[in-house]
């Protein structure tokens, strides 16, 4: 297949364009690198350009006869959304359209959407399964839901077939090392407390310890990037004309901020200092994932279980790669 890649050239994309090309499939990278990284994408397969450039997506469409998109570019920062939710539909709802506007005008019906868990905002079950309420309480979900809404639409309208992949906390590396985590600014967790067991930051800073939790801190669904690309992998394959698919990816299981702290210090074998600050707006106190649904469905499995293994494989990516892309 002919897959255009949104934002391939960022953590999660350049994952999913890994894995599509060693597939077989012929795989084009639209990025502007505000975020990604040009080391982390193929340089024969990246075409440099930003959603809001209606022009240059329709080229990219028509030049490369795209059949199908994947579509990660977005701001994904919970806390910087609250502060700046004006950059979050303009990136996330505005470009977005663009893009289905692009696609819609030269006839291609396959779309797979990287959602997110925040689209549930404070689940009042947990694990939390496809049919809970969206309810999102910060600007990054609202985005993230409204596209969901449009999408819908369009399958409606138009006879498309997309997925929307709710996925929860994205962690991990490569399992070759060839690729991994490196953001500027770094706000996920591993790679925080990686950074400050090497001694490459003073601390990581726990952001609320009140908490109705066990241990007072936030708990998340960690999943490999790896197991997150092979889902859009298995919903691009599955897509039908007129249908939705939607589906939460993680592995079942949460863990507090705490635990993924103390994990990694077994993993590095060094103390991860940390200190203790206020709550983060717009942060639920717990998101964990049902992916029963996806599994009976699509028949994907995690391959990686458990926390040890993700932490294991951003260790030896960040261990390898202490700059990160350095570019």
């Amino acid at each position: 297949m002919r897959i255009l890649v949104t934002g391939g050239a960022g953590y999660i994309g350049s994952h999913a364009v890994k894995l599509f090309l060693s597939r077989g499939h012929d795989v084009w990278v639209f990025d502007n690198l505000s975020l990604g990284h040009r080391a982390a994408v193929p340089s024969d397969r990246l075409i440099l350009g930003d959603l809001a450039e209606v022009p240059r997506v329709d080229h990219a469409l028509v030049e490369h006869r795209i059949e199908a998109v994947v579509h990660f570019a977005a701001s994904t920062y919970v806390g910087q959304s609250v502060k700046e939710p004006g950059k979050y539909y303009q990136n996330n709802l505005a470009n977005t359209l663009n893009l289905m506007e692009c696609l819609r005008r030269n006839r291609i019906w396959r779309f797979v959407f990287s959602s997110t868990a925040a689209t549930y905002g404070i689940s009042e079950r947990i694990p939390i399964t496809e049919e809970a309420l969206q309810r999102p309480i910060n600007p990054y979900g609202k985005s993230k839901t409204a596209v969901e809404g449009a999408l819908a639409d369009y399958a409606s309208a138009y006879d498309w077939g997309f997925a929307a992949l709710r996925y929860f906390n994205a962690a991990g590396a490569s399992a070759d090392g060839s690729i991994g985590e490196d953001h500027d600014p770094e706000t996920h967790l591993i790679p925080l407390a990686v950074e400050a067991a090497l001694g490459r930051r003073a601390e990581v800073e726990i952001y609320g310890a009140d908490y109705p939790t066990p241990d007072g801190t936030c708990i998340r669904d960690y999943i490999h990037v790896d197991d997150l690309a092979e889902a859009h992998l298995l919903a691009l394959e599955r897509l039908e004309p007129g249908k939705g698919l939607l589906y939460n990816l993680g592995i079942g299981h949460g863990y507090s901020v705490r635990e993924v702290i103390q994990t990694v210090e077994q993993v590095v074998g060094k103390p991860v200092p940390a200190k203790e600050g206020p709550r983060r707006p717009g942060d639920p106190p717990a998101l964990v994932a049902s992916s029963e649904k996806i599994q009976r469905e699509l028949g994907w499995r995690p391959r990686y279980t458990n926390l040890t293994s993700i932490v294991e494989t951003a260790w030896r990516w960040h261990r390898a790669h202490p700059k990160g892309y350095n570019d």
